[in-house]
């Protein structure tokens, strides 16, 4: 079970409608398949979405660092050898969505070579998750409409609001018309993408205390670390750290501080490897856990179900798995599929994803 070749094949497939939030837009999923091969004939497969907005990466540049220096550092080696692997993906500072991707990609083709899933490799606790979905910015009515045909349709009652416009009641409206539409039965929580001040985040904190909200993330920047702090003491909510704590030594940094209750595991940036470290961690330190999105395809959704259906504390919370019903189409033969707001793990070895050889020649960016 050696390494032989890591590939990554830039695609480029259409959202349905523009994604808005606080820190960007995305008008197609421009992402990155990675696939790992060995010399016994397995292939393991996971995708990176660059967000260069978040974290810098691009997707020439992930094709690029993959192609001229991760790839080379690899090739040779068991997939055993992971802890070997992620030592020497991490000489390279940066690039979290490319190192995950392969770390996911070699975890799929260890199941595959074992003939067991990835959710069992890592801990084997159930083989589903409940599903939130995420609601980007609109007028109130169409975010309604939104959430009342997730709800409808795929049986969705967790919604996370993106938030972090000015002035505030411009997201207070909304996060009050979905509370009233939609009742008291399905649950909300609030995400700003660090778009508002601390001030302005309390403020809207308090005109919506009365809307029973479940978490508030990245409401204002990590970097106003006084101001943080001052916020997320006066919450009566965990307040999640996101795209500020990305590596467990940032979650330390966060919750220790006293800026954050909480913590968001997206498998997207973290892999499994290091998801894994973060899991523990957080359990250790008894905080509350949502599996996070990246604004992934059915590929990386696949991916986080895997991961958070394999312990309780990941698979207690609703689980941020249905961005990929925002793109237009994707490239798994056989589409994921919501029922009764629970996303399942795929049957079979590794990841059970299995792609589409047409859509991939059809949705490619470099032939």
């Amino acid at each position: 079970m050696k390494i032989t070749q890591v590939e990554a094949i830039p695609f480029a497939i259409p959202y349905r409608k523009p994604l808005r939030f606080a820190s960007g837009e995305v008008h197609a999923a421009e992402h990155v398949l990675v696939r790992v091969h060995t010399d016994d004939g397995i292939v393991g497969v996971a995708e990176a979405p660059p967000r260069p907005f978040t974290y810098g990466e691009t997707q020439a540049g992930i094709v690029a660092v993959i192609d001229s220096i991760f790839a080379p550092q690899l090739v040779g080696l068991s997939l055993l050898e992971r802890e070997t692997a992620h030592a020497r993906l991490g000489r390279t500072v940066g690039n979290p969505t490319a190192k995950s991707a392969i770390d996911m990609a070699i975890w799929d083709a260890l199941g595959r070579g074992l003939d067991v899933s990835v959710t069992e490799l890592l801990g084997g606790f159930t083989d589903r998750m409940r599903v939130s979905h995420m609601l980007g910015f609109d007028e109130p009515a169409a975010m309604l409409a939104e959430a009342e045909k997730m709800r409808d349709s795929y049986g969705i009652t967790t919604f996370k609001v993106k938030v972090g416009r000015r002035p505030v009641f411009l997201d207070t409206a909304v996060v009050r018309a979905l509370r009233e539409g939609l009742g008291d039965s399905v649950e909300l929580y609030v995400d700003g993408n660090r778009g508002w001040t601390a001030a302005e985040s309390a403020r809207a904190m308090k005109e919506m205390a009365d809307l029973d909200l479940l978490f508030a993330e990245e409401l204002c920047p990590a970097d106003d670390v006084l101001g943080r702090r001052w916020l997320v003491q006066q919450l009566d909510v965990p307040f999640i750290a996101d795209e500020s704590a990305v590596s467990p030594a940032d979650v330390t940094r966060e919750i220790l501080g006293g800026s954050a209750t909480a913590v968001s595991i997206k498998t997207a940036r973290t892999g499994f490897t290091r998801s894994q470290r973060t899991h523990h961690l957080a359990e250790g330190l008894g905080l509350e856990v949502v599996m996070g999105n990246q604004i992934d395809g059915q590929l990386g959704s696949l991916c986080s179900v895997a991961f958070g259906a394999a312990y309780s504390l990941t698979s207690r919370r609703a689980g941020e798995l249905s961005n990929f019903l925002d793109m237009s189409d994707d490239l798994l033969a056989e589409p994921l599929r919501i029922s009764d707001g629970e996303l399942t793990v795929r049957p079979g070895a590794g990841l059970g994803a299995e792609l589409d050889p047409d859509k991939l020649r059809h949705y490619r960016q470099d032939s």
